[in-house]
């Protein structure tokens, strides 16, 4: 598949503010900013957080309502030729209701584990979600998994398995406890099974329709931040022990702290603009890659964002290096490309075709010294 200049443009965009996004979140987390109470705190505001991101991708909205006019008033048929426009406008926006959901609930706990856990770590156990998709893939859409998928599986479990030893190898923080990473860790991959819930939503009800992706990001968003901006009312109430709450309230979300907390510090401030605008470029990449080529491009630019992060991590010392964690994401590389179709199986299908032909040659090379040895016994 030819790569054109717009195609580069958009993995280049993906990859830039995906890894933007993360380590933005995460930067945000190790602020330590005056709190509601006067006490120094971490800025441990993960809903709020995922609101932000939300606020983000409903901007979105307004952008295509923008682009979308622009052209329109040209007159010149350019509206559904642009790549920002183009597609059908005619759909019932609620069908995006449920995957706005699903990633507002796996967001807020992905955010909740990236406060407890590393900001590599995060990323490299968001690829547990290729076991929770193809199970669901065999429950809700019937599909058969095929060998080299089952394979990948094995494999993505295995990388998992590495990278959750090289966390609790790793720590060196006092602040950080061992039941804080292995805790962080586990929500983290149990958000994955609420993501492949919305990747299979998306591929049953969503996929067939020919949305601009501007819109299905800014539709996404309105649902997500209003969704997210009710459940936070609830959650300013409920008390919760360290480390699930660090605010003067002791509850799950605080929501007048974080505000002050983000009004007290500049560089927070940054980060939480950071987090809204990385997170509508990368949707907005991301969606049109899949679009434009497959999800399967996607998902191997959003691995190379994984190794971005993991260098950042390493070279700002937010960790510190351990070769489990290397050979956890290597295990993890081979496992999605095998599940993806991507380099292992063909490189597996070269092997078996040469070790044919070099099988055939030899029984070819034993039937000709057989006859030629019949032949002399014969004279």
């Amino acid at each position: 598949m030819a790569w054109s200049n717009y195609r580069r443009a958009l993995a280049i965009l993906q990859i830039i503010t995906g890894s933007f996004n993360t380590l933005s979140v995460k930067y945000a987390d190790q602020q330590v900013v005056l709190s509601e109470d006067g006490q120094l705190r971490h800025f441990n505001h993960p809903f709020m957080q995922s609101s932000f991101m939300f606020f983000g991708e409903a901007l979105c909205f307004i952008a295509f309502k923008i682009f979308y006019y622009y052209y329109n008033r040209r007159d010149d048929g350019s509206v559904d030729n642009n790549v920002l426009t183009k597609g059908s406008r005619l759909f019932n926006p609620f069908i995006l209701l449920i995957p706005a959901l699903c990633d507002m609930f796996a967001t807020s706990i992905m955010y909740i584990g990236l406060n407890m856990t590393y900001a590599s770590s995060f990323q490299m156990l968001r690829g547990s979600v290729i076991i929770f998709t193809g199970m669901l893939s065999v429950g809700f859409l019937k599909r058969k998994l095929k060998v080299r998928e089952w394979i990948g599986i094995g494999f993505v479990i295995t990388g998992l398995a590495f990278v959750g030893v090289s966390d609790i190898l790793t720590i060196e923080d006092n602040n950080i406890s061992v039941n804080s990473v292995i805790t962080g860790d586990l929500l983290i991959i149990f958000a994955q099974v609420i993501t492949a819930v919305q990747m299979v939503v998306e591929e049953k009800y969503v996929g067939q329709q020919d949305i601009p992706a501007l819109q299905a990001i800014g539709w996404e968003g309105i649902f997500g931040f209003v969704s997210i901006s009710i459940a936070i009312i609830p959650l300013n109430y409920i008390t919760v022990p360290p480390p699930f709450a660090d605010n003067s309230r002791g509850t799950l979300e605080a929501t007048k702290e974080a505000f002050i907390q983000i009004g007290n510090n500049n560089k927070l401030l940054i980060a939480v603009i950071g987090i809204s605008f990385s997170i509508a470029f990368f949707n907005f990449a991301g969606i049109s890659i899949t679009k434009e080529m497959s999800s399967t491009t996607r998902m191997i630019l959003d691995s190379i964002r994984t190794i971005i992060i993991w260098i950042f991590c390493l070279a700002f010392q937010w960790q510190v290096f351990h070769y489990m964690q290397l050979i956890g994401f290597m295990i993890l590389l081979i496992g999605m490309a095998c599940y993806n179709n991507i380099g292992i199986p063909q490189l597996i299908r070269k092997y078996q075709q040469h070790l044919m032909r070099y099988t055939l040659a030899e029984e070819e090379d034993r039937i000709i010294n057989t006859a030629a040895d019949d032949v002399q016994e014969t004279i």
